[in-house]
C-alpha cells in the first residue's frame, strides 16, 4: 500500500522534513548525473556493506566502511526505490517532526538509519550485498507515528487498484511492520526496516510515551478527511 496523506492539520512547515526530502533527490540525481533512470556513476562506493562494516568494528578491516553507515541512507537503487521512501516520509514525516521538534526530529532521524544499519548488519554480518536507501530511518518515523497517533486516518493507495482507500494508521503500520518481519524479501533489507522501527517506538518510550510527547500540543484532524 502506498500512502498518500494523513488527515491531521499541521499549521507549521515541516522544514527537516522537506528538507530530507531535498537532499535524498537531489543527491539521486547528482548520483545519476541527472540521468533519472540511469545507473549510480557518483556515489557507489558510500553504499554500506554489513561484511565491512562488521570488520571495521571488529578492527579488522577498513574504518571508512563506517562513514557508509550514514552515506547510505541517503542513496537510492532507482527511482521506484526513492518515490516510494520520499512518499511514506513525506506523510508520516510531517506529524512526528511536529511532535518531537525540528532539531530533536533531525537527530532522531539519524540515530535511526544508524540503528537500522546496525539490526541489517547484525542479521547479516557476512552480507557483501551492498545497502542503500532511508527507509531504515523512515522506519524510525513510521514507529513513532505508531505510537504517538495510532487513530490517525491515511489515505492509501493500493497497488494496480488506483482507488484510494482509506484506513487507520495503526493497521496500516502494523502490517507493515509484520510484513518486514514474516514476508522477507530478496533485495530488500526487511531487518534495517525492523530495527528503524522498533528504534521510532523505542525513543517515544523513552521519552515517557504518547502522553508526555504530545502534552501541550493539540491535534488538530481533518473530520472531512474522505
Amino acid at each position: 500500500m502506498i500512502p498518500l496523506r494523513d488527515n491531521q492539520l499541521n499549521r507549521s512547515a515541516p522544514i527537516v522534513t522537506y528538507t530530507l526530502i531535498g537532499l535524498n533527490v537531489l543527491i539521486y540525481l547528482w548520483d545519476r548525473q541527472l540521468h533519472v533512470f540511469g545507473p549510480s556513476v557518483v556515489f557507489t562506493d558510500l553504499t554500506m556493506r554489513p561484511n565491512a562494516v562488521a570488520a571495521a568494528l571488529h578492527g579488522g578491516g577498513d574504518r571508512f566502511a563506517l562513514v557508509t553507515v550514514f552515506t547510505s541512507m541517503f542513496l537510492h537503487g532507482n527511482i521506484v526505490h526513492l518515490l516510494g521512501n520520499m512518499l511514506f516520509l513525506l506523510t508520516f514525516g510531517h506529524g512526528v517532526e511536529t511532535a518531537l521538534g525540528p532539531f530533536r526530529f533531525a537527530l532522531y532521524y539519524l540515530f535511526w538509519g544508524v540503528f537500522a544499519a546496525a539490526t541489517h548488519t547484525f542479521v547479516n554480518p557476512g552480507s557483501v550485498a551492498p545497502t542503500l536507501g532511508a527507509s531504515g530511518a523512515i522506519g524510525g518515523v513510521l514507529g513513532c507515528y505508531f505510537l504517538l497517533f495510532p487513530g490517525n486516518k491515511i489515505e492509501v493507495l493500493i497497488p494496480f487498484i488506483f482507488v484510494p482507500i482509506v484506513t487507520s494508521a495503526w493497521v496500516l503500520l502494523g502490517v507493515w511492520f509484520l510484513w518486514q518481519v514474516v514476508v522477507p524479501q530478496a533485495g530488500v533489507a526487511n531487518w534495517a526496516h525492523v530495527g528503524g522501527f522498533v528504534a521510532g517506538m523505542a525513543t517515544i518510550l523513552m521519552m515517557g510515551g504518547r502522553a508526555a510527547v504530545l502534552k501541550g500540543r493539540e491535534q488538530e484532524l481533518d473530520y472531512d478527511f474522505a
